[in-house]
């Protein structure tokens, strides 16, 4: 495969790209422990866009994991293919938490977290450059991120696996308009609690 583009992202900022039909996107963690969050839309008609609900629905029926690795399928709200992912250094990655906002942190950390910057400020920014806004907003996909289910049902941030270099790949399966928040919490460990830059490779 050709490489045809080779982008750093730096700590707390968005990203977005359209993704051709066949074409693999690489995300790598630079230096460990930093969480990636990512929305998924078809590029030709934005109204179809990444469901968690459907991708883990069809997920059960093939096992039942809760998680994402290789193999894992991201399934649109009409229950097509969008991204299959094809490698992956970190062994799961998390499709429940959904994305930090200013109004998460206020509930999670306090209110002087208020003004903190957030993944949904970092999608809004990238949505208004495509004629999207905050309706426009759906399930988000965390890579590299820990989040594990209690025995007692509740979900738990916990601190990121993966190593210096880690990486998560995934070939789209339509022409897909992905875009990216490099995750900017600092009050949870989802980041280590230092924010840190990633890089994308795209090949085609």
């Amino acid at each position: 495969m050709t490489l045809i583009s080779d982008q750093f992202v730096p700590a707390r900022a968005p990203y977005s790209v359209v993704l051709k039909q066949g074409q693999t996107m690489r995300i790598i963690d630079l230096e460990s422990q930093q969480a990636v969050d990512a929305l998924f839309y078809n590029a030709q008609d934005t109204s179809e866009r990444y469901s968690a609900q459907d991708t883990l629905a069809a997920q059960a029926l093939q096992g039942g994991r809760y998680d994402l690795t290789t193999g894992a399928v991201l399934r649109s709200n009409e229950g097509r293919p969008m991204v299959t992912l094809t490698a992956d250094s970190c062994g799961f990655h998390d499709s429940c938490a959904g994305a930090c906002s200013c109004e998460s942190n206020i509930v999670r950390f306090g209110y002087e977290t208020r003004f903190m910057h957030s993944c949904r400020e970092n999608f809004l920014t990238e949505l208004a450059k495509y004629g999207m806004d905050k309706r426009d907003l759906v399930s988000n996909v965390n890579f590299f991120m820990n989040v594990p289910i209690r025995p007692n049902g509740e979900l738990t941030v916990d601190d990121g696996v993966s190593e210096p270099g880690g990486y998560v790949e995934f070939i789209a399966d339509m022409d897909v308009l992905v875009v990216i928040s490099n995750c900017p919490q600092v009050n949870n460990p989802c980041n280590g609690f230092t924010p840190t830059p990633i890089q994308i490779l795209i090949s085609g």
